[in-house]
């Protein structure tokens, strides 16, 4: 089953992984001992995550690392980018509107 990424990032715990392991590449142990829960629990996150293609597995010897999918990550930025002109241009239209009034009140 294909996950949504949005579900994906809208659980605390998986965008705190995001942020580890955008830094480096982590294990699934290096992860885990950064938060209060159990190792199973981060890999569920993990599971989740990687469904989602938000991370990917690459093994090196007997271990496996996480490390960041930036490609799937621009996907959410330019979701995020219509927004983020939509909030622009209103606080730049509110910046104007609070610099007109303070014009008015020193006048």
């Amino acid at each position: 089953m294909r996950r949504d990424i949005f579900q994906a990032i809208a659980d605390p715990t998986r965008r705190a992984i995001i942020a580890l392991i955008a830094l480096q590449a982590l294990t699934p142990n290096a992860i885990a001992e950064n938060f209060d829960t159990t190792r199973q629990a981060v890999s569920k996150h993990l599971r989740i995550l990687t469904e989602c293609e938000l991370v990917k597995q690459e093994q090196q010897g007997r271990e496996i690392y996480y490390s960041l999918e930036v490609e799937k990550m621009k996907e959410i930025d330019a979701w995020l980018e219509q927004y983020r002109k939509i909030w622009e241009t209103r606080f730049n239209q509110l910046d104007n509107l609070l610099s007109t009034l303070k014009k008015e009140t020193n006048e």
